[in-house]
């Protein structure tokens, strides 16, 4: 198959895509929206329409018919739910032939069949939802290509066997798509596999992404994959299964005042686990909440729910980065990044995004549509401890924030240690992911504690680890071993937030050492970026309200004794434009533990592509059993628009109002009153 010729929309010097010039207010402006991304792939379409090979020559696990197939069929996610909703678009006419040449074993552009846990059966999911709601698509198929479309996306994935996770959804949706129009399906696969799903319940709402012994709770559990779908399944085949669809919206019901904590006032989700390439598929889980019709808990609303997606679609368009210069979305987050891909992300994998335009297959009389925005965390708890997770969530301190307890993917993934073992994540300060494996500034321990048993070259964190949710003076704080080496044991235990000094979180360890090993324990990773010229951070400047303590030292001169300061006196960046973070040794000076900035290699966060890491450094000798007690300061800027002035010299306000260490916890670690 030839490539098409890259022509088209180019994304102009300033960086200003169409997607961010919509102003999002109803609606009609989100339909557009949705349009700003399906016009860009025009030029990339196969000549027979069956294959979207969207810019970027990177390789993924999979064949590259099935990354071209990836290309056409998720991006039907957001046409199917336009179409779904009574809304047009010029292009319709591509997917209707794309589908017709792809499931023809006689065309040139033929999917081909899937193999065993084929990339293939993912992308049958959006393709029978397709089905299911766009009856425009069957209706333009003669009575063979329905054959080809019965034989490719039914017989062909019943047939053949998928991951124990998330997946096994794709093939009940396969088999939906063709039973809602009267194709041949397995009623009898379709039964089995949600029955099997089901056991993936832990309660309150929450599925695991895997059976027992998996401990997995990201958005795969609720809008990639597992709420989003249980409520598409809800919303199509409630008549036929009233009882079923009645069990999934409760579930979706009980998750929802969980998951009100992920989005904070200014629309950002917390990032957190893998696959958050995906973006704004981050909220998805509210649009089918609309469209399932469920009955929200109290005290939610429809207003509050229709506030958290319209605020976090206009967060994602001021990332001006994330577009390649033909306007298609690329592998990353808030700019290109392919340290932080996993091996399944192709070029074009991030368009699963558009299952955040469910939203428009809702009904416009919906109160979705028709309340007015508002804002969750007028009712929402301050502090709140989600017991299937393993999270104590807070929006204290201007940001919201998830300390977790460690959860690890079931196989080797990509800086997994970094998407699922931090102990903090933020909806301000994005995770950090490693760009090599060769000294700090190459790992980016932001939120981790390292240990390295060969004097600061390798560093190991936590993965693994045996959690426990606890209440502690009735707070919330979780407890977490683990063992970096084989005779080394970490404890850790996990403070939130309180009202008296709402910036700050603490984090303990207690270290017991079998081998000599350096540690290094990070605070929040921040933009290293002078607001004036975009140069690196210079040392505190309390006029200019920016700037470091101690001194940001190059990679190559970290010897410099003004690159260094004790770790009770700690060390911090300020950004005018991210805010403060820092870290202090509130155990005392008898650790000797020391502070500096680590300057993290670029590309290695996932929002700013330069950041620096105040981190505290000490050596543990073999046989030593130590307390660590840091303090995790973080002060971002004020939502835009607010009362509040964005003002560097105001983001330390907090710095020196130090959190109390609980007695119990003085008590355990063997500190004085």
């Amino acid at each position: 198959m030839s490539r098409q010729a890259t022509t088209g929309l180019v994304i102009p010097y300033d960086g200003i895509h169409p997607f961010a010039q919509v102003a999002l207010t109803d609606r009609s402006s989100v339909q557009e929206l949705l349009r700003t991304l399906l016009d860009p792939l025009e030029p990339f379409f196969s000549p027979q329409k069956a294959r979207v090979r969207c810019p970027g020559a990177t390789a993924v696990r999979f064949d590259q018919t099935a990354s071209e197939v990836e290309g056409i069929c998720r991006p039907l996610w957001g046409l199917a739910c336009l179409l779904a909703g009574g809304g047009e678009y010029r292009g319709t006419q591509w997917w209707i032939d794309g589908i017709r040449a792809g499931t023809d074993p006689e065309s040139p552009e033929y999917w081909g069949y899937p193999r065993d846990n084929d990339q293939r059966m993912v992308e049958m999911c959006p393709l029978g939802y397709a089905l299911a709601v766009a009856p425009v698509i069957w209706d333009s198929l003669t009575q063979r290509e329905r054959e080809n479309v019965e034989a490719w996306l039914g017989n062909s994935i019943n047939e053949k066997n998928m991951p124990n996770t998330n997946w096994l959804w794709f093939r009940v949706f396969a088999n939906l798509g063709l039973k809602k129009q009267g194709g041949k399906f397995s009623q009898e696969r379709l039964d089995a596999d949600i029955e099997h799903l089901n056991t993936f319940y832990r309660g309150d709402g929450w599925s695991n992404d895997g059976p027992e012994g998996i401990h997995q709770m990201d958005y795969y559990s609720s809008s990639f994959a597992i709420h989003f779908l249980q409520l598409l399944y809800a919303k199509l085949a409630g008549e036929d299964e009233p009882e079923r669809a009645a069990e999934l919206k409760k579930r979706a019901q009980m998750a929802a005042l969980d998951l009100a904590h992920y989005y904070d006032k200014e629309g950002r989700s917390i990032p957190f686990g893998r696959s958050v390439g995906y973006r704004f598929a981050m909220v998805s889980f509210w649009g089918a909440c609309a469209y399932a019709d469920i009955d929200l808990p109290a005290p939610l609303t429809w207003g509050m729910v229709k506030g958290i997606v319209m605020r976090h679609l206009r967060w994602w368009q001021t990332q001006h980065d994330m577009w390649s210069p033909a306007g298609t979305l690329t592998v990353g987050y808030s700019y290109p990044n392919m340290y932080m891909a996993e091996n399944y992300n192709s070029p074009g994998s991030p368009y699963w995004a558009c299952l955040a335009f469910i939203c428009l297959a809702v009904p416009e009389t919906h109160p979705f549509w028709t309340s007015e925005e508002e804002d969750q965390w007028s009712v929402l708890p301050s502090t709140k401890a989600l017991k299937q997770p393993g999270h104590i969530m807070s929006y204290l301190g201007g940001h919201c924030m998830l300390l977790s307890s460690g959860q690890a993917c079931s196989y080797p993934m990509k800086g997994t240690h970094a998407k699922y073992g931090c102990f903090a994540y933020s909806s301000a300060y994005a995770y950090s992911v490693p760009p090599g494996l060769f000294t700090l500034e190459q790992y980016a321990l932001a939120s981790q504690l390292g240990l390295s048993d060969d004097g600061g070259e390798y560093w190991k964190t936590r993965r693994l680890s045996e959690s426990t949710l606890e209440m502690r003076d009735d707070n919330p704080v979780l407890v977490s071993l683990w063992s970096p080496f084989p005779d080394v044991r970490v404890t850790t235990y996990l403070l939130p937030p309180t009202e008296a000094a709402t910036n700050w979180h603490l984090r303990v360890h207690n270290i017991v050492a079998g081998r000599e090993v350096m540690t290094a324990d990070g605070s929040f990773a921040i933009s290293n970026q002078r607001a004036a010229d975009g140069r690196y951070l210079d040392l505190w400047d309390a006029e200019k309200g920016e700037g470091t303590q101690p001194k940001l030292i190059g990679n190559y001169d970290l010897s410099t004794p003004e690159a260094w300061a004790t770790g009770a006196k700690g060390a911090f960046a300020v950004s005018v434009k991210a805010g403060a973070v820092g870290i202090r040794a509130l155990e005392g000076e008898e650790t000797g533990r020391t502070a500096t900035l680590v300057n993290a290699d670029p590309n290695s966060n996932l929002v700013e592509s330069r950041t620096t890491i105040p981190t505290l450094q000490h050596t543990v000798k073999k046989g030593e059993s130590v307390w660590y007690v840091s303090g995790i300061y973080a002060k971002p800027p004020p939502p835009p628009g607010g009362d509040s002035k964005v003002d560097g010299k105001s983001y330390l306000d907090g710095w020196d109002t130090l959190p109390e260490i609980p007695c119990w916890l003085r008590e355990e670690i063997g500190l004085g009153a």
